[in-house]
C-alpha cells in the first residue's frame, strides 16, 4: 500500500506541476507580488509571493499559488499567507510556504503546514581542508563517505537505540547524544533550538512510528537528501564569514536530511486523527489536505507533542550523520577528526511549526508559525543565537542543486518584520521526479556531473536522474530574491565537489 500511495502521489504531482494557475498576481515591488484577499470570498488575508520576474513566469505554471490562497482561509491566520521564491506544490500547504496563526484567536496547527518529513533541514560544517588538498583524491573521498554514511530507502544505521533510548532522543534531542559523547557543547549551541524543542511528548507517538524509526537515526535516506563536499567559492560578507570560519578555497560539508520514517508516520497519524476536527468545529476547508485543529485543542496539542518528538529525532539524526561523515573524512586522510578542523557552522530546520512571539500590528502576539520548505532567519541580537553569531545574525543555509551552487546567508531584522523571521530553504523543484527520470533517459547524469568535476554517488537506480540540476530552479535567482527583499543577506557562495545520495 505505501508503494501504491507513492505512485499515485507521484502521478498527481506530475499533473499538478504542468497546470497553469488561474490566480491573479498584483505586483507590489521588484520582488513581491500580492494575491488580494478580495479575489476570493473565503480568504481572510492576502497571499504574498516573493519572486523576481523570471521566477514568476515558472511559478504561474504551478498550482502552488492556489495553495497559498487556500492557506489564507484558515482560522486565526495573521498578516498574510506567505510564499518564498522556491515555492512549488506540496501536500496541503505549498513547499516554500510560511503562515502564522494567533493561538488566542482560534489559530490552528496543520500537519500539512509542516509536511511529512518533519524537521527536514540542513547542517553545514566547515573544515581546515583546502580544496586543492582534496581534489587529487576526491573520488576516493566520496567513495569513503558513500561506504560510511548509510543512505537509501529503508537502510538502517550504525547506531542502534532501544525503545527507551528512542524516547529520550524524542524528549531531549541532541543533548541526549552529548551525554553519550556524540555531540559537543558547540554542536548544541550552533543547532537551532539547541537541537531540542521543549514540549515533546514521547507518550503520544504511535508504536508504528517507533518501529519505523528504531534503526534510522543516523541515516541519510533517499529523495533529495544528500551529503555534499563543497568549496567556498566567494565571500560577500567578510565579517560574517569570519564568524562562521569560512574562507575562500576551504572545504565545507553540507548534510540534508530529516526525521526519516519516524517523522513520516507521525504526520500520517496526525492527519488521520484530525480528519473529524474541522467538521466538528464548523471549519470549512477548500482542500481536505489542509486538515487542522486549534493549537490549544486536544488534537492540536497531541500533534505538536508528537511533531516536536520528530523534530528532536531529526536534529539527532543530522548530528549522527555529521559524526559518521567526520570519521569517514578522517579515515580517508589518515588523520584525526580534530586535526581536520571540522566544526558545525549551523543546523537549521525547514519543515516545522513553532510557538513564537512576534509583533503583529504593534502588539506582541503568541503565534504558531508554520515553515514548510522555509528556513528561520533570525536577526543580530536575537536571544536564541549563540554568542559567536550575536553580531551578525543567524546563519541561513540554502542548498541549491548538485550541479550549480549552495549559499550561506544570515538572518535580518527585515525578515522579522515581513515574514515572521523566515526566508527560503533551497532552489525549489520545477520538474516532478517522474518527469526528471523521463528527461534523463539515454543520458548519464553521473557522467554529466563528472564532466564538471563533480563526483556523485547514489544508492537508488533513479536517484541522480530525479535530482539532476535541471529538475530545480536556479538557486542564484532564489537567493538573489530573498537578498533583495531583505529576508536574509548573502555571506558565501559554495560550489559542489562531490555528493552522495540515497
Amino acid at each position: 500500500m505505501p508503494a501504491l500511495r507513492a505512485g499515485i502521489h507521484a502521478a498527481l504531482l506530475e499533473f499538478i506541476m504542468t497546470q497553469t494557475s488561474q490566480i491573479v498576481l498584483e505586483r507590489i515591488d521588484e520582488v513581491r507580488w500580492r494575491i488580494p484577499k478580495e479575489s476570493r470570498s473565503d480568504m481572510r488575508v492576502d497571499g504574498i509571493l516573493y519572486a523576481n520576474e523570471r521566477l514568476v513566469e515558472g511559478i504561474r505554471h504551478d498550482q502552488a499559488l492556489d495553495q497559498v490562497a487556500n492557506v489564507a482561509t484558515l482560522p486565526g491566520i495573521v498578516s498574510a499567507s506567505l510564499a518564498m521564491p522556491d515555492i512549488h506544490w506540496g501536500y496541503g500547504f505549498c513547499i516554500g510556504g510560511v503562515a502564522a496563526f494567533d493561538i488566542e484567536r482560534g489559530g490552528v496547527v496543520s500537519p500539512g503546514g509542516v509536511g511529512y518529513d518533519i524537521n527536514c533541514g540542513v547542517r553545514l560544517l566547515r573544515t581546515d581542508l583546502m580544496a586543492d588538498e582534496l581534489r587529487p583524491t576526491l573520488k576516493d573521498a566520496v567513495n569513503q563517505l558513500y561506504r560510511d554514511v548509510p543512505c537509501g530507502v529503508g537502510v538502517g544505521g550504525a547506531f542502534k537505540f532501544s525503545r527507551d533510548e528512542l524516547r529520550r532522543i524524542c524528549a531531549e534531542g541532541v543533548s541526549f547524544l552529548a551525554q553519550r559523547g556524540l555531540a559537543s557543547e558547540d554542536d548544541l549551541a550552533c543547532t537551532e533550538a539547541r537541537g531540542c524543542i521543549d514540549g515533546a511528548d514521547p507518550d503520544v507517538v504511535s508504536t508504528t512510528a517507533y518501529d519505523r524509526g528504531f534503526d534510522q537515526c543516523g541515516t541519510l535516506g533517499s529523495g533529495n537528501h544528500f551529503a555534499e563536499l563543497q568549496v567556498v567559492d566567494e565571500i560577500y560578507d567578510q565579517a560574517a564569514a569570519d564568524a562562521m570560519g569560512l574562507r575562500p578555497g576551504a572545504v565545507t560539508l553540507m548534510i540534508h536530511s530529516g526525521s526519516r520514517g519516524f517523522g513520516y508516520q507521525v504526520c500520517e497519524d496526525a492527519i488521520r486523527d484530525m480528519r473529524h476536527v474541522p467538521g466538528k468545529l464548523g471549519i470549512t476547508l477548500p482542500d481536505r489536505q489542509l486538515v487542522c485543529a486549534p493549537v490549544d485543542s486536544p488534537e492540536g496539542k497531541k500533534y505538536l507533542g508528537a511533531m516536536r518528538c520528530a523534530a528532536n529525532y531529526a536534529w539527532a539524526n543530522r548530528q549522527l550523520l555529521a559524526v559518521l561523515a567526520g570519521r569517514a573524512l578522517a579515515h580517508h586522510f589518515g588523520r584525526s577528526v580534530e586535526s581536520l578542523g571540522i566544526r558545525l557552522v549551523y543546523d537549521v530546520a525547514h519543515n516545522i511549526a513553532k510557538i513564537e512571539t512576534h509583533d503583529v500590528a504593534g502588539q506582541p502576539r503568541r503565534l504558531c508559525v508554520h515553515r514548510k520548505g522555509a528556513t528561520r532567519s533570525f536577526p543580530p541580537g536575537d536571544p536564541e543565537l549563540p554568542p559567536r553569531y550575536a553580531a551578525i545574525g543567524q546563519p541561513v543555509i540554502i542548498p541549491g542543486d548538485m550541479g550549480r551552487a549552495s549559499f550561506v546567508l544570515v538572518g535580518t531584522h527585515e525578515a522579522m518584520r515581513q515574514t515572521f523571521g523566515s526566508t527560503c530553504h533551497g532552489a525549489g523543484r520545477v520538474m516532478s521526479r517522474t518527469a526528471a527520470i523521463r528527461s534523463a533517459q539515454g543520458r548519464s547524469i553521473e557522467k554529466e556531473l563528472a564532466a564538471q568535476g563533480i563526483i556523485a554517488r547514489a544508492r537508488g537506480r533513479t536517484g541522480l536522474a530525479e535530482e539532476q540540476p535541471a529538475a530545480y530552479k536556479d538557486v542564484h535567482d532564489v537567493v538573489e530574491t530573498v537578498h533583495r527583499a531583505g529576508l536574509s543577506r548573502k555571506v558565501a557562495h559554495l560550489k559542489p565537489m562531490g555528493v552522495i545520495k540515497g
